[in-house]
């Protein structure tokens, strides 16, 4: 059995206005999850869904109302200390001081927590994010990309199990965000345990092991990757068509038949049909001069389970 990095029992979070419950909001709501250590986790939920309320809550900044947290075995009632120390959260905002150099940053950051000067990695971490050319810079002068790794730079100085990336890859172009994901999955290599949260689905689709989806502080979907797109059944096969002089004939029972462009798009139950039942009803009429194929996606399970 796998052993268990984060776990979080009927974690509720009430927000009261001017403490009344009656202008109350519920953010999380008994939210039940487990993350595996070693894993890549991806959280994931529409704007307002919960998520930097769960966050906020695991790095001490917001109080739960009321369930049970545990980090790396940790208590987060009994041992805050011990919670902190086994975290480490890169938030969405850059939030350093452009005149520090990022040596002296992660030096800064490692007295912050603690950490004595002879058990201090600095240098090394600079290597496993790629900034060891820059050591010594300005960090006002480093691109967005170095800056968003000098953001997980600071979160590792303390050496936690756990890294949180909080929308990481916001505002970064697509080189950059390739490097900074290259730069994650070394990390897992070398152990740590990744909880993303990104609105980028396609990121999540190839970086997670396992997604859980919230919505309105509910946990509405938590499976693998890979299972949470199987259980999507529409399927889509696209024809380019020659012209669609014969496309009224076109008619199978529940499945749709849709013009677009030089394109004729079938839309089915892939449990329901074979692949070569569409193919035979759409040759019989139309001459067909290339065909793809359209499977679910990552974005095809959110907005089922969200019902957006």
């Amino acid at each position: 059995m796998n052993k268990i990095a984060l776990s979080a029992e009927n974690l509720t979070k009430i927000y009261s206005k001017n403490n009344s419950l009656d202008k109350s909001v519920l953010a999380l709501n008994k939210l039940n999850l487990q993350v595996e250590q070693g894993e890549i986790f991806g959280l994931l939920g529409p704007n307002g869904a919960g998520k930097t309320t769960f966050i906020n809550i695991l790095g001490g900044t917001v109080i739960k109302t009321s369930g049970k947290v545990e980090l790396w075995g940790f208590d987060l009632d009994n041992d805050p200390r011990q919670i902190r120390a086994s975290i480490g959260i890169v938030p969405q905002e850059v939030n350093f001081d452009p005149f520090f150099s990022p040596r002296k940053l992660l030096e800064l950051q490692a007295g912050f927590y603690g950490v004595k000067k002879e058990n201090r990695i600095t240098d090394l971490i600079l290597k496993m994010v790629s900034l060891e050319k820059q050591a010594n810079s300005y960090a006002r002068s480093l691109s967005g990309g170095m800056k968003r790794r000098l953001l997980i730079a600071k979160a590792m100085v303390h050496q936690p199990p756990i890294l949180i990336l909080d929308e990481p890859t916001a505002g970064v172009d697509v080189e950059l965000r390739k490097n900074l994901w290259g730069n994650v999955k070394e990390l897992n290599k070398l152990g740590v345990t990744i909880i993303l949260t990104t609105h980028y689905l396609y990121e999540a689709q190839e970086m997670c092991d396992r997604i859980g989806i919230i919505n309105k502080g509910n946990l509405v979907a938590l499976n693998t990757t890979q299972k949470l797109l199987e259980q999507i059944e529409t399927k889509k096969i696209k024809f380019k068509v020659k012209n669609f002089n014969n496309f009224e004939k076109i008619k199978l029972n529940n499945v749709k038949f849709i013009k677009d462009d030089s394109e004729i798009i079938a839309i089915y139950n892939k449990n329901k049909f074979k692949f070569d039942e569409i193919i035979n009803i759409v040759k019989k009429n139309v001459e067909i001069l290339d065909i793809s194929t359209d499977d679910a996606d990552l974005e095809d399970v959110f907005l089922e389970v969200t019902n957006n």
